[in-house]
């Protein structure tokens, strides 16, 4: 599986339609796993197990019954907020 584009130390770029499927784990931990495009029959672009504390550009959310979607309509940055807590923050070109 291949890496998503590092921004900076702790920043990787997604993609405008990016989604992002949230898996809950046991101990409080999630699965995620980053596709570029909701739409394209490709691939995951990473996956990770931590936890996606927040959602700052606009998206939308899908609850499932093990988890949750989000899928970003502008793209946005993956930034590492500590040991295993991220936050998606608004896009950085």
């Amino acid at each position: 599986m291949r890496a998503l584009p590092e921004t900076g130390p702790g920043r990787w770029r997604l993609d405008r339609h990016a989604r992002l499927v949230v898996y809950e784990a046991d101990a409080g931990d999630e699965l995620v796993t980053v596709y570029d495009c909701g739409a394209a029959q490709k691939p995951p672009a990473a996956q990770f197990i931590g936890n996606l504390v927040r959602v700052r550009p606009p998206h939308e959310i899908e609850h499932t019954p093990t988890g949750y979607a989000v899928t970003l309509r502008d793209g946005g940055t993956l930034v590492e907020q500590g040991e295993d807590h991220y936050v998606i923050a608004e896009r950085e070109d």
